[in-house]
């Protein structure tokens, strides 16, 4: 019995010294990078979006006898810098301008509710400067295929103006706003060949804040602030674009 007692310990002491020596080693996984975009290459691209429309009596839903026309520029120039093997820092400028000219728009809600919307005109113009850092990832040893994790720190603002009606029942309000957002947008990139890729990343995650000020017929002064956090993919931030490494 008391042999079975010793060899029952020196057992147990000889299993809890190697697993500490186990525990000892580092724990590796065997991933392997390779150098997906090496260091010293200059990044650039610019995305450039233009929409317009023009309606003529359209009816959408609700809305019957819709005049007028709209339209959407935006462009966003992009400069980086690979300081260290598949790591990257730099910034882009955005500018974004966009107009709604309503003529006429009858909103028919039921047989009995009506609205009649005449003369309405917006236009507003936001500009963004943007310092990104980006972590690119290798997907094995593809050289053509990898992904990238971008970190994003915006600040933004612009100016807007509505008028509403005609004559003496013509109405306007000018507002000015400033913005702050923090976001992490993951995306992936495909080389075309040695210095041109296509882009696509897409908001995941992110912290905002936006601040505004709006007077209204030179009589009225309102304030406004709003906070809003994102911790899902939003479709409809998904950008695509063209960058050139260099």
């Amino acid at each position: 019995m008391k042999k079975c007692l010793i060899a029952l310990i020196v057992l147990i002491y000889t299993l809890s010294a190697a697993v500490v020596a186990v525990a000892q080693e580092p724990f590796k996984r065997g991933l392997q990078q390779i150098s997906f975009i090496p260091k010293g290459q200059w990044i650039t691209g610019v995305n450039v979006s233009y929409s317009q429309s023009n309606q003529s009596d359209y009816q959408f839903f609700v809305v019957e006898n819709l005049n007028g026309d709209t339209y959407n520029f935006k462009v966003s120039p992009m400069l980086m810098y690979c300081f260290k093997d598949n790591l990257a820092a730099g910034g882009r400028f955005s500018y974004t301008r966009s107009k709604i000219d309503m003529r006429s728009a009858d909103v028919v809600l039921d047989s009995e509710t009506e609205y009649n919307v005449d003369n309405l005109y917006s236009i507003s113009q936001n500009w963004y400067g943007t310092a990104a850092f980006r972590n690119y990832i290798s997907l094995g040893n593809n050289r053509r295929f990898g992904m990238f994790n971008e970190v994003q720190l915006e600040i933004g603002g612009g100016d807007s103006k509505i008028c509403n009606g005609s004559g003496d029942d013509l109405t306007g309000t000018y507002s000015r706003n400033f913005s702050i957002n923090v976001g992490l947008a993951p995306g992936m990139v495909m080389f075309l060949n040695n210095y041109s890729a296509i882009e696509v990343n897409v908001g995941l995650l992110g912290f905002s804040y936006s601040r505004s000020k709006s007077i209204t017929d030179q009589v009225y002064v309102a304030h406004s602030d709003s906070s809003r956090a994102n911790f899902k993919i939003n479709l409809f931030s998904i950008s695509f674009g063209v960058a050139f490494y260099l």
